[in-house]
C-alpha cells in the first residue's frame, strides 16, 4: 500500500497512515473497527457502555473484539474511558473492561499481535498504566489540557491525544479548541500527539501535521461512512442534515459533552441545572438516551453525539478509499506548500 506520510506515530504502531478512528462508546463499532484497520489506519472498538451487570457488558465488549479481530488481520485499538465517583475511586465497569482486554490478549496470541493499543480518555489511567505497559500494549490517553499530557507522559503514556473542545462526545472540561491547544502540548511533551476535534479530510491531517501533531484521530466523519452499517440511518442522517451552530454542549457522564440541539439535549440542559436533579438518575438517563438513538433512530427525542464538524460534511464515504486518500491529499497539500517557498539566493 502506497504510504505517503510516515513517521514516529505510524511506525510505533504499525500502521500506514497517520489516521485514527476515534472510540465512538457507547456505540457497536467492531466493523468500523476493521475497515479503517484493513485501509491502512487505526481502527478502534469502543467499549459497550454501563450496563448495570457490568459482567454482562465485558461479555459484549469481548464479543465486540473477537467480531473485529475476525474482520482484520492489521492492528487495531481498544477505547476505554476511566470514569470515576465523587470521591475519585475509579468506577468498575473501567476496571473490568481493562482487565477482559489484558486477560484476553494473555489467553490469545494471535489476537495480541492484532489487538496492540488501548486508548483511555476521561480520567487518569495512573492506576492502569504500569498494567496496560507490562502486557506490551502501546498506551495513547486523551487530555484536554497541556498540564494533563505533562502528567501523562510522565507517568509513561506512549501517545497523546490532544482533544480540542469542539470535538463530538464527551468533550474536555478544559474548552480549549484545536489550534490553541495542539501546538501547546506538541511544544510541552516529547511523545508523538495525535489531533481530535474537527478534523475531516486531507486539509485537516496537513493543518495537525503543521501544528506538530503526527497524525488525527476522527469520530463524526468515521461515522459517516458506508461501513457504519451497525448505525441506525436515522442517527446517519440527522449528521448529514447538520449545518454550522446546530450542536451544544452539554453536561454528560464524565464532564462536558458536545451533540445535535434537539429537545433531548435541551431539556438535558434545563435538568441539570435544577437544584433537585439527581445526579445518579441523570447519568443512567444519558447513557441509555445516547444508546437509544443510535440504536432505535430517535434523533429528536434522544442525545444524538456529534462534534461541530458535522456541519461540514455531507456525504457518505467508503473507508478504504477515504484512508488513504486523505493521507495523499495531505502529502500534496504540503509539498504544494514546501515548493511555494522562497529559498533566498546564497548572498
Amino acid at each position: 500500500m502506497n504510504a505517503p506520510l510516515t513517521n514516529r506515530y505510524t511506525r510505533l504502531v504499525g500502521i500506514d497512515h497517520p489516521v485514527v478512528q476515534e472510540g465512538l462508546g457507547p456505540y457497536r463499532t467492531p466493523k468500523l473497527a476493521a475497515a479503517v484497520s484493513n485501509a491502512g489506519g487505526l481502527g478502534t472498538v469502543s467499549m459497550p457502555g454501563m450496563p448495570v451487570d457490568i459482567q454482562e457488558g465485558a461479555r459484549t465488549f469481548r464479543a465486540h473484539i473477537e467480531e473485529a479481530s475476525a474482520l482484520t488481520d492489521r492492528v487495531f485499538a481498544v477505547n476505554i474511558p476511566v470514569g470515576v465517583d465523587s470521591h475519585g475511586k475509579v468506577l468498575e465497569f473501567t476496571d473490568v473492561y481493562i482487565r477482559t482486554v489484558l486477560e484476553m490478549r494473555e489467553k490469545d496470541p494471535a489476537l495480541a499481535r492484532k489487538l496492540r493499543v488501548m486508548t483511555t480518555s476521561a480520567g487518569f489511567p495512573g492506576d492502569y498504566i504500569g498494567a496496560i505497559k507490562d502486557a506490551g500494549m502501546i498506551h495513547q490517553h486523551k487530555v484536554g489540557s497541556t498540564r494533563q499530557a505533562v502528567k501523562s507522559e510522565e507517568a509513561g503514556v506512549d501517545v497523546i491525544i490532544a482533544a480540542g473542545f469542539e470535538m463530538g462526545g464527551h468533550a474536555p472540561a478544559a474548552g480549549v479548541h484545536t489550534y490553541v491547544l495542539v501546538p501547546t502540548i506538541v511544544e510541552a511533551v516529547s511523545v508523538p500527539v495525535l489531533l481530535t476535534g474537527g478534523a475531516r479530510n486531507g486539509r485537516s491531517l496537513a493543518s495537525a501535521l503543521a501544528m506538530g501533531a503526527e497524525g488525527v484521530a476522527m469520530g463524526t466523519r468515521f461515522i459517516l461512512t458506508h461501513e457504519n452499517s451497525d448505525w441506525h440511518p436515522s442517527y446517519i442522517q440527522a449528521l448529514l442534515d447538520a449545518k454550522e451552530g446546530d450542536d451544544v454542549a452539554f453536561d454528560g457522564v464524565y464532564g462536558p459533552c458536545r451533540g445535535l440541539r434537539n429537545t433531548a439535549s435541551l431539556e438535558l440542559l434545563k435538568a441539570q441545572n435544577a437544584p433537585d436533579a439527581d445526579p445518579v438518575a441523570l447519568t443512567r438517563h444519558k447513557i441509555e438516551s445516547m444508546q437509544r438513538a443510535q440504536t432505535t433512530g430517535d434523533t429528536e427525542n434522544s442525545l444524538v453525539l456529534t462534534g461541530q464538524i458535522a456541519g461540514a460534511i455531507n456525504d457518505l464515504v467508503s473507508v478504504a478509499e477515504f484512508v488513504p486518500r486523505i493521507a495523499e491529499e495531505a502529502a500534496d497539500i504540503l509539498q504544494s506548500l514546501a515548493a511555494s517557498i522562497r529559498v533566498p539566493a546564497p548572498a
